[in-house]
């Protein structure tokens, strides 16, 4: 059953225009995922800095949901966008630029103490976004576990320190689990998307199948095996903004 002609990069992917091709480009269930790790980190902090969180929200959206997706389209062009090579190149250096202008900002500028651990979270987050979507490095950053702390515990820690938090044992305690949380959701994230990914985007066939004890046969296709695990990341991709938000109103 050749069943490949219809199918599109991811399930919100979209085509037929400039404005379908951003969307598609932004990934918005995922990078709202994401930065809806920021704030889960910054509901851990004793008490919210609102005006530190918006900052750190700011920066992960130019950092993700910009420059490192403009890097992966780059890199193969995974999402078949006609967004052009230059301007993906623009968009990526503009955006990483300014999510590091954002970090600098916070780190020196916002409280009246140097936040001196952002400031060592900012190298590292350029350092994640350019090795991991430009696969360098011989790919090492390019691994399930790295997605999983880079895009699942980083953003949960950065959300938590750029509170410049009291270090009381609560709210540490607080913030490693969070971080852990952020870890395995990311995780799961990664080996779901995974098998849809290479249904969508590198299978051509698909059939067969399954005989149960009933008696019943049930047909194969790529529909059919791409319903479980994008069903469970449309679920985890409002789930976890609400979870954040929250745990941000416990805080309100």
């Amino acid at each position: 059953m050749a069943d490949h002609g219809a199918a599109v990069p991811a399930f919100y992917a979209r085509r037929g225009s400039r404005a379908a091709d951003w969307w598609t480009l932004l990934h918005p269930p995922y990078t709202l995922w994401h930065l809806s790790y920021v704030a889960l980190g910054a509901a851990m902090a004793p008490a919210v800095d609102w005006f530190a969180l918006g900052l750190s929200v700011l920066a992960f959206f130019l950092a993700v949901g910009l420059a490192a997706h403009a890097l992966d389209e780059l890199h193969g062009r995974p999402l078949d966008t006609r967004i052009s090579d230059r301007t993906l190149w623009i968009v990526a250096v503009a955006a990483l630029a300014g999510a590091a202008a954002v970090g600098v900002y916070g780190i020196w500028f916002h409280t009246p103490a140097t936040n001196w651990l952002l400031a060592a979270c900012v190298p590292v987050g350029a350092l994640l976004v350019v090795g991991y979507n430009l696969e360098l490095f011989g790919g090492r950053l390019h691994t399930d576990a790295a997605f999983a702390w880079a895009w699942g515990g980083f953003p949960v820690a950065v959300g938590y320190v750029a509170q410049s938090p009291a270090l009381t044992p609560s709210s540490v305690a607080a913030a490693l689990a969070a971080v852990v949380a952020g870890v395995g959701t990311a995780a799961a994230q990664r080996a779901l998307s995974t098998s849809a990914r290479g249904l969508r985007r590198r299978t051509a066939e698909v059939s067969g199948t399954i005989r149960h004890l009933d008696g019943r046969v049930e047909t194969i296709s790529r529909d059919t095996l791409l319903a479980a695990p994008e069903r469970a990341l449309r679920v985890l991709s409002w789930s976890i903004p609400l979870l954040a938000g929250a745990a941000l109103l416990a805080r309100a």
